[in-house]
């Protein structure tokens, strides 16, 4: 199987707890070989527990370098766009962790610029690679039978600092967090306006955030909605509530961020006789089990099959995938294009917020 050399850019949480020991695990597909981040601190720790990865000055010396096949954007949101146009003139495979960029705007820029492009480039939504995710695909009800998806998501980021031993850097340089702050609040203002309050502003990065996963993966299992319905927001934007229309049946979106220190993320297709629920534990601890749920009604009442725990990780499930588009040539599912249509419904539901008075 061969080999394709990883540059990293962006050493940060997702980094260090997901994607660099995946890629350490699947060592007959990959070779860590390059790493950047703003912080030298985070440079020398992960060059230092991954001695293949050779250290970069800069996030473009490691995208030109001709030692790299693939690049890996794991930095924050607001330089994403820049570092997949740089990819693409290079004219690297790219995996390119969500968002994909933070507004319609950028990904149409992209979009046009890798159009006929040869090398891969995969948005990293890793739910749609979960195995119980994989598993409901073959267990939904007729899509004329759905009556009413429900989806709820909740804050995870209690888990990491009891399981794991991250490093938050403090060594970045103040004047590159500023300029980092002033783009992303430009950009995010893009959507929901240059007078929007803080608390509109704190949805929109639930969204982008957290909330991108099941909305991407909703838009997988049930295709796409004809438009936002309804939608607001609570507990300072934390909180997000949205009606998608399908027609014939609606879709109902709860994301709850809180200090409760649960995680609780499910989502449940239903029809009048069937109920398929796929349960996602933390994706903050690898290898945890995804469950999948059926129920249908019987004769003597509801019978529940329940499949698993199944333990297959959604994130080497995603490697996994990603090298085989490589090594195919083939087109994923969660492309730019794909990552737009998120995007798309994200400002919707930002205009919904702002007719309900959310603004």
């Amino acid at each position: 199987m061969a080999l394709i050399r990883v540059g990293l850019v962006g050493l940060g949480e997702v980094a260090q707890s997901i994607h660099l020991p995946v890629l350490a695990d699947q060592r007959d597909r990959w070779v860590i070989a390059g790493a950047h981040d703003v912080s030298p601190s985070l440079v020398k720790l992960i060059t230092s527990q991954y001695p293949t990865a050779k250290a970069y000055e800069s996030a473009e010396a490691l995208i030109n370098s001709p030692d790299i096949d693939a690049v890996f954007v794991l930095s924050s949101d607001d330089t994403h766009s820049r570092f997949v146009r740089a990819a693409i003139t290079a004219n690297k495979h790219v995996l390119l962790e969500k968002p994909a960029c933070l507004t319609v705007r950028e990904i149409d820029e992209l979009m046009a610029l890798s159009k006929d492009y040869e090398k891969t480039i995969f948005v990293g939504y890793m739910r749609r690679y979960a195995p119980a995710y994989l598993a409901a695909r073959d267990e939904l009800p007729a899509h004329e039978d759905i009556t009413r998806i429900f989806d709820l998501i909740s804050e995870g980021r209690h888990f990491l600092k009891n399981s794991q031993n991250i490093l938050y850097p403090r060594d970045i340089d103040p004047a590159i967090l500023s300029r980092g702050a002033e783009e992303r609040d430009a950009l995010i203002r893009e959507v929901v306006g240059k007078d929007a309050s803080a608390e509109l502003v704190r949805a929109y990065r639930g969204l982008t955030a957290l909330s991108s996963h099941h909305i991407s993966a909703m838009r997988g299992l049930i295709g796409e909605p004809r438009r936002v319905v309804a939608a607001h927001h609570t507990n300072g934007g934390a909180n997000t509530s949205v009606t998608f229309d399908y027609g014939h049946f609606a879709c109902l979106y709860d994301a709850v961020v809180d200090d409760l220190g649960l995680f609780d993320a499910m989502i449940e297709v239903r029809s009048n006789t069937k109920r398929v629920r796929i349960i996602y534990d933390t994706p903050y601890i690898r290898s945890l089990p995804t469950r999948l749920e059926v129920t249908e009604a019987g004769p003597l009442g509801p019978v529940t099959k329940a499949f698993g725990p199944l333990y297959g990780d959604a994130f080497s499930n995603e490697l996994e995938t990603f090298h085989r588009h490589i090594m195919e040539g083939t087109k994923p599912l969660t492309d730019l294009a794909d990552s737009r249509r998120d995007l798309a419904l994200m400002a919707e539901i930002i205009a919904r917020m702002r007719e309900s008075g959310g603004k």
